[in-house]
C-alpha cells in the first residue's frame, strides 16, 4: 500500500476512541500516534488520554510518506533519534508506552534496545516492509498508479510473516531485553498466532487478514487457539509464550549429523514428475524416473516401486511413473517436499550420518573447520 496517515480531522478521531471505549468498557484500547514536533506529541497525549485510550502506541516504523517528513521509519532506523523521542513520550504520559518498530533496519535489537533505555513499556513489531509492487508494463510505470506515476509503499500479509517472526524471536532470546513483545506481520489464523506467541510475543495484531475476511476471523482464532492449548495440556496462553526459543539457535549450534531424505509414497504419487524436474534442474539429481539404473554402490529404488517396476509391460495402457530417491545422494533440502501437489505423498525421513553430535561451532574449537578440497582444505 501506499497508503499515509488519516486525513481524517482529529477531534472525530477522538470522538470515535471515545465512544468505542464507552461501548466496550472491559476492553484496552491502544491509540496510535505518530507526529512531528514535541508539542505535537504533547498534544496527541493528552486527547488519547482524554479520550480514554489505556495505552499509546508510537509508530516508529511507517516506510513511505512519513519517513520523508521525518517520522515513522526514520526515526525508527536512528535508534538515538527513538530513545529521545520515547523518552519525550514517557514523561508527557500517563499511560503505558509500546514503541512499534521497522523492519527496514539491518538489526531490530538497536531500536529495541533504545526504546527500553528510554523507558517504553513494550514494543510492537514488524511494521510493512518498504517495497515496490510491480511495474504497469502497459503504461510502464509502477503500480499502483497515480496519474502515470508512483512510488515506494509498505509490504505487509502473509508473505511478511517469517521476517516478522525471525525479529520476534531475535529480541525474544536478547540478553538483558525483558520488554513484552506485541507481534505482527502476516497473521491470518491461530497457527500463525500461535507461532508468534512461541517465538517469545505476549500478544498479536491483525490488520490485513481482517481486512480480506472480516472481523468474524477472530472469533475463529480464539477457537482455534484455545482448542490447540487444550490438545497441548496448557492452562493459558502464558505456558505457551516463548516456548520454542530454547530451540531457536544459531546455525553454528545445530547437529551438522542430522540428516534426512525424502521418501515417497508410493501410493499416494500420481505421477507428475514435478519432483523429479525439481531435483534435476535445481537440486542434486537424486530423484530418478522408473527404467533409471541404479549407480552401483548407492541406494536402489525401495522394493514396493522396483517390484511395480518388474511388473511393468508395454502392454500397460498408463506407464508405472513413480520416481525413486537416491538417498545416497539425496541433501534433505525438501524442494521435492515443496513442489508436490499431493499432501502427505513425500516426507522427510531422519538419516543420522553419525550417532554422535556435531556442530560447526565444535568443528572450529577442534580445528575441524576446513573444507576437504575447499579454500586452505587438505
Amino acid at each position: 500500500n501506499i497508503e499515509l496517515i488519516t486525513d481524517r480531522p482529529l477531534d472525530d478521531n477522538f470522538r470515535e476512541i471515545a465512544d468505542v471505549k464507552k461501548r466496550y468498557p472491559k476492553h484496552a484500547v491502544i491509540v496510535s500516534l505518530m507526529a512531528e514536533t514535541k508539542d505535537q506529541w504533547r498534544e496527541l497525549i493528552q486527547r488519547s488520554e482524554d479520550a480514554g485510550g489505556d495505552g499509546l502506541e508510537l509508530n516508529f516504523g511507517c516506510p513511505h510518506g512519513m519517513c520523508e517528513r521525518g517520522m515513522g521509519s526514520a526515526v525508527g532506523q536512528e535508534p538515538q533519534v527513538l530513545e529521545e523521542l520515547v523518552h519525550w513520550v514517557v514523561d508527557m504520559a500517563n499511560l503505558p508506552v509500546i514503541s512499534k518498530l521497522t523492519p527496514n533496519i539491518t538489526d531490530i535489537r538497536e531500536p529495541a534496545m533504545a526504546a527500553k533505555r528510554a523507558g517504553s513499556h513494550a514494543v510492537s513489531l514488524i511494521n510493512t516492509i518498504q517495497s515496490l509492487m510491480g511495474v504497469d508494463l502497459d503504461r510502464l510505470s509502477p503500480r499502483p498508479v497515480v496519474d502515470d506515476a508512483s512510488s515506494h509503499g509498505g509490504y505487509c500479509g502473509p508473505a511478511v510473516k517469517p521476517i516478522a517472526l525471525r525479529m520476534v524471536a531475535q529480541l525474544a532470546r536478547e540478553h538483558g531485553f525483558d520488554l513484552p513483545i506485541s507481534g505482527i506481520g502476516g497473521i491470518s489464523n491461530w497457527r500463525d498466532a500461535a507461532e508468534f506467541l512461541a517465538l517469545g510475543a505476549r500478544s498479536v495484531q491483525v490488520c490485513t487478514a481482517v481486512m480480506h475476511y472480516g472481523y468474524r476471523i477472530v472469533d475463529d482464532m480464539i477457537e482455534g487457539l484455545d482448542q490447540y492449548l487444550a490438545d497441548k495440556g496448557m492452562a493459558s496462553v502464558d505456558e505457551l509464550v516463548g516456548a520454542a526459543i530454547p530451540a531457536f539457535k544459531e546455525w553454528g549450534e545445530l547437529d551438522l549429523n542430522y540428516h534426512v531424505v525424502a521418501e515417497i509414497d508410493a501410493d499416494r504419487c500420481i505421477g507428475c514428475d514435478l519432483c523429479h524436474v525439481a531435483c534435476h534442474d535445481g537440486a542434486h539429481q537424486c530423484i530418478h524416473l522408473p527404467g533409471t539404473a541404479a549407480i552401483p554402490g548407492h541406494t536402489a529404488p525401495m522394493a514396493k516401486v522396483a517390484a511395480r517396476l518388474a511388473e511393468t509391460t508395454a502392454s500397460d495402457p498408463i506407464p508405472y511413473r513413480v520416481p525413486w530417491v537416491d538417498e545416497t545422494e539425496c541433501v534433505g533440502c525438501n524442494l521435492c517436499q515443496l513442489v508436490c501437489p499431493v499432501a502427505g505423498c513425500i516426507s522427510m525421513v531422519e538419516k543420522r550420518r553419525a550417532p554422535a553430535k556435531d556442530t560447526w561451532n565444535q568443528r572450529v574449537a577442534d580445528g575441524r573447520d576446513h573444507v576437504p578440497g575447499g579454500l586452505g582444505g587438505v
